[in-house]
């Protein structure tokens, strides 16, 4: 083992309780808050992984070895709870670089008189705590990404429902801006709805979508072919005066594709088209006497 490395083990072998205080001491006057007090249970097992990894590596020169294992499972664990309840990437590193102040003060204790030898583990000590701090950042960045890729999906599943209107009848309202990923999810979730349903008329209503250019006019019309491959047809709603406009101007061709202002006027052709009559009922005179 090197001399530096088992200097920074020394301290952390016989002064552990001390070190453990200050470095709590530190990060509850640092002004993390409630969010930050609640990790101070954790130093324990950090600074014992941090021991374990120095006594089976004799050093720190390669913190993606197998001994530190322990000490990144922690540093992960912590990342993704942080990343979840929503503290910032600084908060989460501070609560690691917290714990240079403590080991700098206890090799200044222990090797005031020996000046090479405390040179050297502070270098030590500030390696892996850096070392640390940094695979932090990245495991938070990386918890950060997976909750919004997770967040997207989530939000991008609740804006493309597929609602059975009557039997043999479904819609698909569409709310916002069509790319290629939400076509593709629409696509897939209204064939699987026909399958599952058999239903023989599927009304795509695009009222909620805010402009229709080039890109769009061909998402919708790739999901329109689908369907009719699948058996069924499709009825495309909310077809205002300036989208009207727009895909005129731009060429937009959706000949044999029935086409309504409203979801209301294309829900009315769809329940002809699949046989149903619906009408007003007449008042009777008894009725019309107890309103």
């Amino acid at each position: 083992m090197q001399k530096n490395s088992a200097a920074v083990e020394t301290l952390l072998t016989q002064h552990r309780d001390q070190v453990l205080a200050e470095w709590q001491a530190e990060l509850t006057a640092g002004g993390g808050g409630r969010s930050l007090s609640t990790e101070v249970n954790g130093t324990e097992q950090l600074l014992g992984a941090v021991l374990a990894g120095l006594r089976a590596s004799g050093g720190i020169d390669d913190f993606d070895a197998k001994p530190w294992e322990p000490c990144r499972e922690f540093l992960a664990g912590l990342s993704r709870s942080r990343a979840a309840q929503g503290s910032t990437v600084a908060d989460t590193s501070r609560f690691v670089l917290a714990l240079k102040k403590p080991l700098f003060a206890g090799l200044q204790r222990l090797f005031s008189g020996e000046p090479d030898v405390l040179v050297q583990a502070v270098w030590e000590v500030s390696t892996l705590v850096d070392h640390m701090a940094q695979f932090t950042v990245t495991a938070y960045q990386r918890s950060r990404e997976e909750l919004i890729r997770r967040q997207q999906q989530d939000l991008l599943e609740l804006s493309t429902p597929v609602i059975k209107l009557w039997d043999g009848v479904l819609a698909a309202p569409m709310i916002g801006t069509l790319d290629s990923g939400r076509t593709q999810l629409v696509m897939e979730t209204l064939l699987q709805r026909i399958v599952d349903t058999g239903s023989t008329i599927a009304i795509i209503d695009i009222t909620g979508v805010p402009t229709v250019d080039t890109l769009v006019a061909q998402h919708l019309l790739k999901t329109v072919t689908a369907i009719r491959l699948m058996g069924a047809e499709c009825i495309i709603s909310g077809i205002r005066p300036q989208i009207a406009q727009t895909m005129v101007h731009l060429g937009i061709d959706l000949q044999g594709t029935t086409t309504k202002a409203t979801l209301a006027d294309a829900l009315a052709v769809a329940l002809k088209r699949a046989g149903f009559v619906v009408g007003r009922v007449k008042a009777t005179p008894a009725a019309a006497a107890a309103d």
